[in-house]
C-alpha cells in the first residue's frame, strides 16, 4: 500500500460532513441533501480552505455590522448595552491613554500581557499621531478608526485561525466551516484582542502537528505572550508525550516548552525591566479581581436558597458569598478546583485505553479554567472554539452549546443595563443567572462528551480509518511503520 509520511492513502480522502454527521446531513437537505455515495469530488475552482476563508472573512465583516453603533464611542443612555455592540477596543482606546500619544506600559500601566498591548500601541499610538498632525482629516472619530484598524488586523488573525485549523485537518477540511460559522464568534470577534492570541495558538498546534517543534514553542511563548491560556496547553502536550515513551516525543516535548519559555522571556523581560508597575499589572489585576460576571463563583452567589424578611429572593448559598468577600480565600479555591481538573486530566491522559487526541485534551485543560476560574469575559469563549472543533467536530453538541453562548451573551447586556441604572431591560435578573448556568453547564456537557469518547476511541469520528492524531506531531501513531503490522482500530460510522 502506498504510503505518504506513514499516512496510508485511504486515510486522505476527504470526510464530507454531511456524509458524516446526522446533523449536517439534515443541515444539507436545504442545499439538496447529502452528496451522493458516486458523486464526483474533482477540485473544480473553490476548494475547502477557500470555502472556509471566505466564509470567516463574511463573518467578521458581519460582526463590524452588528459592532457598527458603538463605533462612533457616543455612548448616550446605554446605547452600547441596549444594541450590545460594547467593545473593549473602543473603550480602552481612550481609558489606556492611546488618545494621548502614552506608550503602554512605559508611559501607562497596561491590564494586559505584553504582546496584546504592543498590538493595541502598534495601531493607536500612529492613529493619534497622524491625527493630530493633520495627515488624516481631523474630522475623523480617533476612536472610529483605531476600532475599524484593530477589527481589519483582528479579522487577519481569524482568517489564521480558520487556516491553521483546515491544515491541521486535512482529511477534515470541512471541520473549518464551524469555526467560520461559530454563531459566538458573530458577536464576540471583536469585542477585545483575543484573536490576536487564539490565531497564534492554531499556528502552533498547526506546527506542532508537521512536527517542527521549536517554531510551535515560539506560536505558544508568542500566545502567552498575548493572553494566559495558551501555557496551559503545554501541560498535556508534555503527558502525552510521556506517555507515548519514544525518544523522539519527550525531545519534541522540551524543545517545545524550551522555546515557547525563551519567546515568552523575550517578549516580556525588556519591559519587566523597563516598566516593572506597567508590566506587572496584568498580574496583579488578576489576583485583585472579585468575582466576575456568570461564572461559576458567581452562579453560586445568585442561586435563590429562600426568602428575607420581607418576602424578597435570598440570593447565595453561604460558602460562595463568603469567599465573595475574600479574596485570597477566593483565589486559593479557584486553584484548588482547577488543580483537581488537571489531575483529573493527567489521570485520563495515562490510565485512557488508547492514548488520548491532543486537540480533546488541550480543549478540556482550557474549558477547565474557565469553569473553575473567578473570572470568564464573554469573548472568553473565542479561546474554546478551534479547539473543540479539533477536540470533537460534532454538529448537534456545538450548536446546542453555541445556542448557550447566545443566550448568555444577549442576557449579559441586559443585566449590565440593569445594573447601570438604565431603564428599558427587557429580562429579570434571574434569567442572567439561568443564562450563566446554561453556560456552564453547555461547556461541561462538552468536556463531558470529550472524556468519554477518549474512554471509548470507537465513537471518536476523527479517528477513523486508521486515523490516530492529526494534530499530534511526534505522537501521531498512524504515521508509524510498525502500523503495518499494528494498523490503528478503525471506528465504525
Amino acid at each position: 500500500m502506498r504510503q505518504d509520511r506513514g499516512v496510508t492513502e485511504r486515510t486522505t480522502e476527504i470526510v464530507l460532513p454531511s456524509r458524516s454527521d446526522r446533523v449536517a446531513a439534515g443541515l444539507s437537505e436545504a442545499a439538496g441533501g447529502p452528496l451522493g455515495r458516486h458523486a464526483t469530488l474533482r477540485r473544480r475552482f473553490w476548494t475547502p480552505l477557500q470555502v472556509v476563508l471566505l466564509l470567516t472573512t463574511l463573518v467578521f465583516a458581519f460582526n463590524w455590522v452588528q459592532k457598527s453603533p458603538c463605533r462612533d464611542g457616543a455612548w448616550d443612555n446605554y446605547d452600547q448595552y441596549r444594541n450590545a455592540c460594547y467593545t473593549d477596543v473602543l473603550a480602552l482606546y481612550y481609558a489606556e491613554k492611546l488618545n494621548e500619544g502614552y506608550i503602554p506600559y512605559l508611559d501607562h500601566e497596561v491590564e494586559y500581557p505584553v504582546l496584546t498591548g504592543l498590538m493595541m500601541g502598534a495601531i493607536g499610538l500612529p492613529v493619534h499621531a497622524l491625527i493630530s498632525s493633520g495627515a488624516i482629516p481631523g474630522h475623523l472619530n480617533e476612536g472610529t478608526v483605531f476600532y475599524d484598524l484593530t477589527a481589519l488586523a483582528l479579522a487577519g488573525f481569524g482568517l489564521v485561525t480558520a487556516w491553521a485549523v483546515v491544515r491541521s485537518r486535512e482529511r477534515r477540511p470541512w471541520d473549518g466551516a464551524l469555526v467560520a460559522l461559530a454563531p459566538a464568534v458573530f458577536v464576540t470577534a471583536t469585542v477585545n484582542w483575543d484573536f490576536l492570541a487564539i490565531g497564534l495558538t492554531a499556528l502552533a498546534i498547526l506546527a506542532w502537528s508537521r512536527e517542527r517543534p521549536g517554531l510551535s514553542g515560539v506560536f505558544f511563548g508568542l500566545a502567552t505572550a498575548a493572553k494566559f491560556y495558551p501555557l496551559l496547553i503545554l501541560g498535556p502536550l508534555v503527558l502525552l508525550c510521556f506517555r507515548r515513551r519514544t525518544p523522539e516525543a519527550r525531545r519534541s516535548a522540551l524543545i517545545t516548552v524550551g522555546s515557547a519559555v525563551f519567546t515568552w522571556l523575550v517578549v516580556n523581560v525588556p519591559f519587566a525591566i523597563m516598566a516593572p508597575d506597567g508590566w506587572s499589572k496584568f498580574f496583579r489585576l488578576s489576583s485583585e479581581r472579585p468575582i466576575d460576571w456568570g461564572t461559576f463563583w458567581y452562579i453560586g452567589t445568585h442561586i435563590p436558597v429562600g426568602r428575607t424578611a420581607d418576602n424578597k429572593p435570598d440570593l447565595g448559598l453561604p460558602p460562595f458569598v463568603w469567599l465573595g468577600d475574600h479574596i485570597p480565600a477566593l483565589n486559593w479555591a479557584a486553584y484548588v478546583l482547577y488543580a483537581l481538573c488537571c489531575i483529573g486530566i493527567a489521570a485520563l491522559i495515562f490510565f485512557a485505553p488508547r492514548r488520548p487526541r491532543l486537540a480533546a485534551m488541550a480543549f478540556l485543560v482550557v474549558a477547565a479554567f474557565l469553569l473553575t476560574n473567578k473570572v470568564w469575559s464573554q469573548q472568553f469563549v473565542l479561546w474554546l472554539v478551534p479547539l473543540a472543533v479539533l477536540a470533537r467536530p460534532r454538529w448537534r453538541a456545538f450548536l446546542i452549546w453555541q445556542a448557550c453562548e447566545l443566550f448568555y451573551f444577549f442576557a449579559f447586556y441586559q443585566i449590565l443595563i440593569r445594573v447601570s441604572g438604565g431603564k428599558g431591560a427587557v429580562l429579570p435578573e434571574a434569567v442572567f443567572t439561568l443564562a450563566s448556568i446554561a453556560r456552564w453547564l453547555s461547556v461541561a456537557v462538552m468536556c463531558g462528551l470529550v472524556v468519554r469518547e477518549a474512554l471509548k476511541p470507537e465513537l471518536d469520528v476523527v479517528r477513523r480509518d486508521g486515523v490516530d492524531d492529526p494534530e499530534g506531531g511526534v505522537l501521531d501513531e498512524s504515521r508509524s511503520p510498525e502500523l503495518e503490522q499494528h494498523p490503528v482500530p478503525a471506528v465504525a460510522t
